[in-house]
């Protein structure tokens, strides 16, 4: 089993007036091991995937959370509730949580979107994920994950520490977006 970096006694040290945000991408799908894009549709988690919640569990209980947030899609939802039960905590489920719409991409694999949607395969190669009919644009994802970003934040206090549970791509390009740390979603 792999190991997390750093002690978990060291990482359980609250800092004062500082407010702690731990943002998790849920465990593995069948889908994520064949190399399907999953986006709104709603995969379990499979048995690798489930292992990898129960083992990040406690090393995030010793972080003493106050509260859990989580994606309404059952793999983001399943990895936060056996986090939850490390902690002793119920979770908050937010659908603005939620990963990027694929659209028609939903359910392909990278050759078969490239074959489907060549261009807007090239675009997503070179970070850019908009294009596929039916799908959301990083500026909406970024717009209602950060949103939903900022509530956890502002329902904590200082010296507090929060755990959302989401997906993937949606974390990368809102974090970067809420940091406006420019090209966020290219």
């Amino acid at each position: 089993m792999e190991r997390l970096p750093g002690d978990p006694a060291r990482l359980g040290v609250r800092t004062p007036g500082r407010r702690t945000l731990i943002l998790l991408r849920h465990g593995q799908t069948e889908w994520n091991a064949l190399g399907r894009g999953q986006g709104h549709c709603d995969v379990p988690l499979d048995d690798l995937g489930h292992a990898q919640a129960a083992a990040v569990a406690p090393y995030l209980a010793k972080l003493r959370p106050v509260g859990i947030w989580s994606s309404d899609l059952s793999r983001a939802a399943d990895t936060a509730s056996d986090v939850a039960a490390a902690c002793g905590l119920l979770v908050t489920v937010d659908e603005r949580f939620r990963e990027f719409d694929l659209g028609e991409r939903t359910g392909l694999t990278m050759p078969e979107f490239e074959a489907r949607f060549p261009a807007e395969y090239l675009a997503f190669r070179q970070g850019r994920y908009e294009g596929v009919p039916g799908s959301e644009s990083v500026t909406q994802v970024s717009s209602r994950f950060g949103a939903a970003l900022r509530e956890v934040v502002g329902a904590i206090d200082p010296g507090e520490c929060a755990v959302v549970v989401a997906h993937g791509t949606a974390l990368r390009v809102s974090v970067a977006a809420l940091l406006g740390w420019a090209g966020a979603g290219a």
